[in-house]
């Protein structure tokens, strides 16, 4: 089939922007649900942690299980992602809002497993609009450009504004209920406050995308019977879990988000009972905290990727937070520094290191696989090499937040009905103290040292990708391609029979 006329207008720095304004979208509603769903569940909807922690993963897993099918469905010829982008927006901002409800109260359900069902499905629908979404939204960069720089560059601006999403999506929650409200947390205002701009903000990205070429948008759709369709996405799936460097990518992405997630929804609960700081106060700082140093770090992340190249400075960053993690365990939480207490300012701070690094490079790393892909399998999936990595992300986050949950019932943390009209009240046992400080501290900086193992043995370098875009162009243009040290390590140890170019 021959291929589209490129006919398109140029992805100018006012698109740049435009497409960034689109990480709003997922990003506030992202940060509020990993940072207050658990605290949510535990403190309004009366769940314990342990069976909170369940519901969380629950979705998340199955949300994770429709990466590859709705990755294949965008990659297929006469796809066009600017509208899958489109058609999730609205839904996406409804079904969120829609889960903050008090569902337990409102229904009366006085069975636990008809509550715990009831948030699965609403957060399996707030995670499958949301796929629906950023899985064309992310994988819109590799169909638009190959060049390695451009890449990081487009993913770098999204980052950089992603700071201030996850200032918001973080200190609104706190802001709204406390101060403008002025009663008890209302999670179900915040969201609805916070859905408004992230629905329109995802318009503004699509808009920014109009005129612009992208391949198999303009390709005549082919139909495919739905057992045909499922058995080619779970193909192809397979095919990118076994591609070699792939198993090192996915060993750095789930330990990190494992590490990160973790941190991020234990945040509500080791501002209070760490340190005995005012919750609303806490969480102003924290956030302040961690939006500024990912400000400061997502340039210096850029131009070290550019220097160098994207593997070496998500391994600088990430083995900073892993190191930082370790000696604030050492130091303790409720300790101060220069006047600050380490958990309201210096923890937030170390973990944006890694933070503002990994959203960084993250998705352009994961670009590197569409080349490797081709190559091997002689395909070219964007939108289902930008599952995968989301895949084995949710996997990852959702498992963090699981053993938070676990981890909580363990250490003994127990919130009675007496509690839930002060949410935040003292805890004065010692033990779920420590608890909570190894949860915000030793565990994630156990996991990001497993998530630094993958980046070490991980070879998708830039001397390495650029040599196989030389072998990959050769290949495209008929020429024999013999195998080598570097064909080897991106995709075996045993050359793979190449298939026919589609």
């Amino acid at each position: 089939m021959d291929r589209p006329t490129k006919t398109f207008q140029p992805f100018t720095k006012k698109r740049k922007l435009g497409y960034a304004l689109g990480i709003f979208t997922e990003s506030l509603l992202y940060n509020m649900f990993y940072t207050y769903f658990l605290t949510f569940l535990v403190q309004i909807v009366g769940v314990s942690p342990a069976l909170s922690g369940v519901v969380i993963f629950l979705s998340i897993v199955w949300d994770a299980v429709t990466d590859p099918i709705i990755g294949a469905f965008t990659d297929r010829p006469g796809v066009d992602k600017r509208r899958v982008m489109q058609r999730a927006i609205l839904p996406l901002g409804i079904v969120f809002a829609l889960s903050w409800l008090n569902w337990r109260s409102i229904l009366g359900l006085t069975s636990v497993a008809g509550v715990i069902a009831l948030y699965v499905l609403l957060t399996m629908g707030i995670w499958i609009f949301y796929t629906l979404y950023t899985i064309p939204y992310y994988a819109v960069v590799a169909e638009i450009t190959q060049d390695y720089d451009e890449r990081t560059s487009i993913r770098s601006l999204s980052s950089l504004l992603n700071a201030v999403a996850v200032a918001l999506g973080n200190v609104v929650p706190a802001l709204v209920s406390t101060v403008i409200l002025g009663h008890a947390v209302t999670y179900f205002d915040v969201s609805a406050v916070l859905a408004v701009p992230a629905a329109a903000l995802g318009f503004v990205a699509v808009a920014s995308l109009k005129g612009i070429f992208l391949e198999k948008a303009e390709l005549p759709p082919v139909k495919l019977d739905r057992r045909k369709a499922l058995g080619e996405t779970f193909r192809g799936f397979w095919e990118i879990l076994k591609l070699k460097p792939f198993k090192f990518f996915i060993l750095f992405v789930f330990f990190f988000l494992f590490a990160s997630s973790m941190i991020q929804s234990s945040f509500s609960y080791s501002i209070v009972y760490c340190i005995g700081m005012p919750y609303d106060t806490g969480i102003v700082l924290v956030v302040a905290s961690l939006v500024v140093t990912m400000a400061v770090i997502t340039p210096l992340a850029e131009r070290l990727a550019k220097k160098k190249d994207r593997r070496a400075s998500a391994l600088f960053f990430v083995s900073l937070t892993a190191a930082g993690l370790f000696a604030l365990r050492l130091i303790g939480l409720d300790a101060e520094i220069g006047g600050f207490r380490v958990m309201a300012v210096l923890l937030p701070a170390v973990c944006a290191v890694g933070l503002g690094a990994f959203w960084t490079l993250f998705y352009s790393m994961a670009y590197d696989f569409v080349e490797i892909d081709e190559f091997v399998n002689g395909e070219r999936r964007e939108s289902l090499i930008t599952a995968v990595p989301q895949f084995i992300q949710k996997i990852g986050s959702g498992a963090g937040i699981l053993t938070q949950g676990l981890l909580l019932s363990a250490y003994g943390y127990v919130r009675t009905a007496a509690d839930y009209d002060n949410i935040f009240s003292p805890v004065n046992d010692p033990k779920v103290v420590e608890g909570m400080t190894n949860i915000t501290t030793l565990y994630p900086a156990i996991a990001l040292l497993l998530s630094v193992m993958g980046l070490v043995f991980l070879k998708t370098t830039r001397k390495n990708m650029a040599a196989l875009s030389e072998r990959l162009e050769k290949r495209r243009n008929g020429e024999a391609v013999p195998e080598d040290a570097l064909t080897r390590e991106l995709t075996g140890e045993r050359k793979k029979v190449i298939k026919d170019e589609r």
